[in-house]
């Protein structure tokens, strides 16, 4: 994973329409973004556990309350759950929270709803930071080996 400052370097150097907000508060969840940015463009980050190891699945939070039974199935897994907080933490070095949208090293599960928007805002790392992005290049920048509609 990188650091911000790592994080900043490496999308200016792939030319990523970006910015990165600082905030006071952390944010955790979609709630905790409300006074921040549009939470209809809220990017949840989350970590899953199949049996092909962890993967990354970028979601819209217009989702709602995720169907792994269903996600599992679209994606031709036959396990999936959310990952435990500390093969996360071993993995990537940050806490199930704060997963970055991009820069995290594993394979990804890419929600196409996404693409609809101009920006989304995602995770860097950093409870305190938010990254705000063009989907577009969100999907450029990870390793996406899987599509949910």
């Amino acid at each position: 994973m990188f650091t911000l400052e790592e994080l900043e370097i490496y999308l200016k150097n792939n030319n990523a329409d970006f910015e990165i907000i600082h905030h006071e508060y952390p944010i955790y969840s979609v709630k905790d973004a409300a006074g921040y940015f549009d939470i209809r463009k809220a990017t949840p980050t989350l970590i899953v556990e199949t049996e092909q190891g962890l993967i990354v699945l970028i979601v819209s939070s217009q989702r709602g309350r995720l169907n792994f039974d269903e996600l599992k199935k679209e994606c031709g897994f036959s396990e999936m759950k959310l990952a435990d907080k500390r093969a996360i933490m071993a993995s990537i070095g940050c806490p199930a929270g704060a997963v970055p949208l991009v820069g995290n090293g594993l394979p990804c599960i890419f929600d196409e709803r996404l693409l609809i928007y101009d920006y989304i805002y995602g995770g860097t790392g950093n409870a305190c930071r938010t990254l705000k992005i063009r989907p577009a290049d969100a999907l450029r920048l990870n390793q996406v080996l899987w599509f949910i509609e």
